[in-house]
């Protein structure tokens, strides 16, 4: 049996809660005209019954009478007298601001950037942001349904995904302007711009973005292998990506002179990369030019080579050989401690 209520109030602070039902245990409460319901400050009080909203109360002390629910009396029909009970459900919504809320890119965001390196970069971030209720009523409606706690909890995957995709939106629009560089230092209008293209849909859940802040904007530390599994890099690229991060360790090594030597060539063999891509893009010019030059030769190529002997048909380096090997892209038989490679696998290597 419904409850008969003659003080309506929910006292709890909603440290992170955003909209709680009263009755919090699922049931009908009945109120009565004359009843006492008390708003705290911070909050807002919507009063709905069978999905309709009858009225919303800012905070202060109320009392209820047919005059500040006009709406009651079309529902329910002519009162018999002044403390007759209706059933309602009565959501007590947080309007204050809900701050410090973090975000983050869970994956990369892919931005072209012609001219520079391989012609795109991933870029990773994260910041803060808050927001605050705007229209209580809108929020419990198309949001909050008959839950008896609504938390930020319960938001927070959906207002993330909203946001990274208006920042993923914007990047795009900006890098047909701004290289990468200059786009890690536009963090103030970037994070202007994230909130201008999210008004709209927050608006529609009832809820105002207030901030929107990008602490660190930085280019992805992906490695050749995770950019190759995105469908970012042909194989050509990878393989010479691959080689480079190889060097690149042999550089991190402290090992003394190997290690300086490892990286002066990792330097190098990084630049001439870059050098390929911007004459040649990503695609298939690398491949098409080792196929060239590899069937000038062809006449010459023995039957069984070493990796020297090979990167010098493939016009590589014997670094770009092994790697190719490792990553069981070219097929080689080790013997002992050393690899032979075929004149059949080579060319199947060439051909694809």
């Amino acid at each position: 049996m419904a409850r008969v209520f003659d003080v309506i109030e929910y006292r709890n602070e909603m440290v992170d809660e955003i909209v709680h039902r009263f009755p919090d245990d699922n049931s009908i409460g009945d109120y009565r005209i004359g009843s006492q319901l008390i708003v705290r400050e911070g909050q807002s009080a919507v009063f709905f019954r069978n999905g309709l909203a009858l009225d919303v109360f800012k905070p202060g002390t109320h009392t209820l009478v047919t005059g500040n629910i006009p709406k009651l009396v079309d529902l329910l029909g002519k009162l018999f007298n002044d403390r007759t009970p209706f059933p309602a459900e009565v959501y007590f919504v947080s309007l204050k601001e809900f701050a410090n809320k973090k975000w983050g890119t869970p994956q990369p965001i892919i931005v072209r950037n012609p001219g520079v390196g391989l012609g795109v970069a991933l870029l990773q971030g994260f910041g803060t942001y808050s927001f605050q209720v705007s229209d209580p009523q809108l929020l419990v409606t198309n949001i909050v349904g008959k839950t008896g706690s609504f938390k930020v909890s319960d938001i927070e995957d959906r207002i993330r995904t909203m946001l990274l995709s208006k920042l993923q939106d914007l990047l795009g629009e900006t890098a047909q302007k701004r290289n990468i560089l200059e786009m890690i230092g536009l963090t103030e209008e970037l994070s202007a711009g994230v909130r201008a293209k999210a008004m709209e849909d927050f608006a529609a859940l009832g809820l105002t973005l207030k901030t929107f802040y990008i602490g660190n904007l930085k280019p992805s530390d992906k490695s050749a292998q995770e950019l190759r599994d995105m469908g970012m890099l042909d194989m050509n690229v990878y393989t010479q990506l691959q080689a480079a991060d190889a060097m690149r360790d042999a550089a991190n090594n402290a090992n003394g002179g190997a290690g300086l030597t490892a990286g002066i060539g990792a330097g190098m063999g990084i630049g001439n990369l870059m050098g390929q891509a911007l004459q040649g893009g990503m695609q298939t010019t690398s491949n098409q030019a080792a196929a060239g030059a590899a069937a000038s030769n062809s006449a010459t190529m023995p039957d069984v080579m070493t990796p020297s002997e090979a990167a010098g048909f493939l016009k590589v380096s014997e670094e770009d050989v092994l790697a190719a090997i490792n990553a069981g892209d070219l097929k080689a038989k080790k013997l002992g401690n050393a690899w032979r490679i075929s004149k059949s696998a080579l060319e199947q290597f060439l051909n694809g």
